[in-house]
């Protein structure tokens, strides 16, 4: 059925949930919005959303080093009580997001902490794009618009799709809010890096048919 955009926004603003959670709410529940509180609810995403003002001060710095040594991972993941740090969804949960930045490598933990100048240059080259259409501005905005959730998808984090086969379909955000709804505390990603053997330094590039020539011309200058 088709789910209205006002009835998003009013799902939205009476839980707090986030708007895709919303509109498959509502799709799953028939448009009843009575319903589609409880869909929520017995999920824990509309009480995870009420969490948000909350402090999560306590969690764990989660490690993984891959591919014999040539990668290293460090995440820290947050959560309100030192209780729920050492529980077994908690450490799984952290080390799956290890992992998802050992294999998906964002470049941030979610959309506002993109610097403005990196979202500038991405969003301008995407209204270029679009407007070599010939496509009207308004249309190439919104064309924009779309490309850059994509790039978000690629570079934040918490917008990746999990690379794990048994959690398709759902972002790391979601994982994220589904374990806030299991152990009724706040969640969070707050800082990850990656470490790549080589990475940042320049190679000396070769190039095969020039050393073959030049140890023919040695050869030669021999003979």
């Amino acid at each position: 059925m088709t789910i209205s955009a006002s009835d998003v926004k009013n799902l939205r603003e009476a839980t707090g949930a986030g708007m895709m959670d919303c509109k498959k709410a509502l799709q799953e529940s028939g448009g009843d919005m009575d319903k589609a509180v409880m869909w929520l609810r017995e999920r824990g995403i509309a009480k995870a959303a009420k969490r948000a003002g909350r402090v999560a001060a306590e969690g764990i710095i989660a490690h993984y080093i891959h591919m014999g040594g040539k990668i290293g991972v460090l995440v820290e993941v947050n959560c309100e009580t030192d209780f729920v740090a050492r529980g077994a969804e908690f450490q799984a949960f952290a080390k799956d997001v290890c992992l998802q930045v050992c294999s998906a490598n964002p470049r941030w933990v979610a959309p506002e902490d993109v610097p403005a100048e990196a979202f500038e240059a991405e969003r301008q080259l995407y209204m270029k794009q679009a407007a070599e259409t010939g496509k009207p501005e308004q249309i190439c905005a919104k064309i924009a618009e779309g490309k850059l959730k994509k790039w978000y998808e690629e570079v934040c984090l918490l917008k990746q799709p999990s690379v794990r086969p048994e959690h398709e379909g759902k972002s790391i955000e979601q994982l994220a809010t589904e374990l806030s709804g299991k152990c009724g505390e706040k969640i969070t990603i707050r800082r990850f890096v990656r470490f790549q053997v080589g990475e940042g330094i320049e190679k000396p590039q070769s190039n095969l048919a020039e050393e073959v020539a030049a140890e023919l011309a040695k050869a030669e200058a021999k003979a």
